[in-house]
């Protein structure tokens, strides 16, 4: 049963949900029409690929992020598709004044203003489900207020019922991947995403596990200005990466190495990852004038593993490493693939040894040695694909679906930034030490001081 707040003011109303399913059913159908007409014939259509973007575009909320994610998991839409969809853009056009007073009135109620310093009614950011005000607290310390978008949750349930039509159209005009658990995976993340106290509670998280890596800044929640659809957090000062992209070699290699210990440090101490990729969720701070490393930003998208997920990276890496079949074959097992035959395994190799490559060759490199970023993992999912076709479909366990999103993400950010270095040697410095109890035990006393419950299995 939910809270008299969610009931009163957020709550998942019908009348909210059938605006929602009217207005996202009636940009997608007709699309989706054509879609399904141009596969029909063997084709694709540039054209349907545009009126997608722009059909999905206009609209606030949710859908856009799925958008977007869909977009970065290799081959579970079309090419021509994959390319307009990551052409969206997470920011939308930010509520006025008006709408802010009556947010932050409705969380904080009316005499929300005095318990600020300052409080800049104009967004510093604004993206899918909320956007971002610059304040200070009545100390004088700057602060970021992030403050949810009104009937978010009803978007939510509409929104993933028109993804469930996407899937089940996906699964009859190309049946080589089952996305069932895609789904079952993104649904419940964007749900967690609508909770701003459990996103409060994955940067106590991260502040505990970054603690020592000093690439890394995590900010402060401030629980006294935080609701469930409030969330202030200490301002971070900093530049977007991309600004360095034409600066000397040592320092894009400086803020790479940040953005390896910001994703890998805690994976392999904590088995959790930053499941948000955007460029946006990440800025550098300066010391002396230098960049000195990686605000980690946005904690709505972290995914939190069972420690034996973790065993089976490492499994399938020391796998790929040695040749050993029988390693790579419990990995496979260790995350849940069923039905595995020596040819699946073959095909599941080719995606590996990509997402692995750089990882696995002792040498100093670009993250995908000249490969362009459009490119990037493009011809490893077109083999896997047309294998899989002939095989018939694969379910994709649901913790591969921000994983390889992650993965996938980070990767661009070393082709932005067009980093040299020996990924090796950064990867078996994380893992030199593994050990599944260890990790295990870490991982409880990391989630016991955040107030979060262990994952289950």
């Amino acid at each position: 049963m939910s809270d008299p707040e969610d009931r009163d003011r957020e709550g998942n109303r019908f009348s909210a949900r059938a605006a929602r399913y009217a207005r996202v059913g009636a940009n997608m159908g007709g699309v989706a029409a054509r879609m399904a007409g141009s596969r029909v014939f063997g084709r694709e259509d540039t054209a349907n690929a545009a009126a997608l973007a722009q059909a999905l575009g206009g609209l606030k909320g949710p859908i856009m992020k799925v958008a977007q994610l869909l977009a970065t998991i290799p081959d579970v839409v079309p090419p021509e598709y994959a390319a307009e969809l990551q052409k969206l853009q997470a920011e939308a056009p930010p509520m006025g004044a008006a709408f802010v007073k009556r947010r932050m009135q409705a969380e904080l109620g009316q005499g929300w203003r005095a318990r600020f310093g300052e409080f800049d009614l104009k967004p510093a950011a604004a993206a899918s489900l909320g956007q971002v005000h610059k304040a200070t607290t009545l100390e004088g310390a700057p602060v970021a207020c992030k403050l949810q978008y009104p009937d978010m949750q009803s978007a939510v349930e509409a929104d993933l019922r028109q993804l469930d039509f996407a899937f089940a159209l996906h699964r009859r005009m190309d049946p080589a991947i089952d996305t069932r658990e895609i789904k079952a995976e993104i649904a419940e993340r964007v749900r967690e995403e609508l909770d701003y106290r459990r996103e409060a509670k994955h940067a106590k998280l991260y502040a505990a596990v970054l603690g020592g890596v000093d690439e890394v800044r995590v900010p402060e929640v401030v629980a006294d200005l935080s609701t469930k659809r409030l969330l202030t957090l200490s301002w971070l000062e900093g530049r977007k990466i991309l600004e360095y992209k034409e600066r000397e070699v040592e320092i894009r290699n400086r803020l790479a190495i940040s953005m390896f210990k910001a994703w890998w440090h805690p994976f392999s101490s904590a088995a959790m990852i930053h499941g948000d990729p955007h460029l946006g969720n990440y800025t550098v701070f300066e010391e002396d004038g230098e960049p000195g490393g990686i605000n980690l930003l946005d904690y709505g998208c972290v995914r939190i593993f069972h420690p034996k997920f973790v065993g089976g990276v490492v499994d399938l890496y020391r796998g790929l490493q040695e040749d050993d079949r029988a390693r790579m074959v419990h990995a496979y097992e260790t995350w849940g693939f069923k039905n595995l035959n020596s040819e699946l395994i073959d095909i599941l190799n080719i995606w590996a040894r990509f997402i692995y490559g750089p990882l696995l060759e002792d040498r100093t490199r670009t993250i995908a040695d000249g490969v362009s970023p459009g490119a990037y993992g493009r011809r490893e999912a077109f083999e896997v694909h047309k294998a899989l076709k002939e095989k018939g479909p694969v379910t994709v366990p649901r913790e591969f679906v921000f994983m390889d999103r992650a993965a996938i993400g980070l990767g661009a950010v070393y082709l932005h930034l067009r980093s040299e270095l020996n990924y090796h040697r950064l990867f078996e410095a994380e893992i030199a030490r593994f050990d599944l109890d260890a990790l295990a035990a870490r991982q409880r006393e990391a989630l016991e001081s955040a107030g979060l419950e262990p994952p289950a299995g």
